[in-house]
């Protein structure tokens, strides 16, 4: 089990990861791991022959957690699910993708990149 990260005095929080084998694999590796009695895991690994509808309940429990502050999602993944992160208007958790062994990375589908443009651009 990982030991969450704490955010303010007396209370903490957890990384949520949706990705595939690899990524997932090594965050877990490194300790972000969690499946207590009290909550489901925060971590879902993506293959290809994972349901969108399986991702899509992920996400939407993920980010409805209070005990997560950060959701990973593969980029590749997150693809899958762009309409929900373009609708997703919460401060935390916060999502940030990244890449994945199999998908290189494109700063243009970036979630957070293509908000910060929208705050900046006129």
């Amino acid at each position: 089990m990982s030991k969450p990260v704490k955010i303010r005095a007396g209370t903490t929080a957890l990384l949520g990861i949706i990705g595939d084998e690899e990524t997932v694999t090594g965050f877990l590796l490194a300790g972000i791991g969690d499946n207590d009695p009290k909550h489901a895991e925060n971590f879902l690994i993506v293959s290809q022959s994972t349901p969108q509808s399986q991702i899509e309940e992920a996400f939407k429990k993920f980010t409805s957690r209070e005990d997560i502050a950060i959701l990973l999602i593969n980029q590749h993944v997150a693809e899958q699910i762009r309409y929900l992160l373009d609708s997703y208007s919460q401060i935390t958790p916060a999502i940030l993708e990244v890449p994945s062994k199999e998908a290189p990375y494109d700063p243009s589908k970036d979630y957070i990149l293509s908000r910060v443009k929208m705050f900046f651009s006129d």
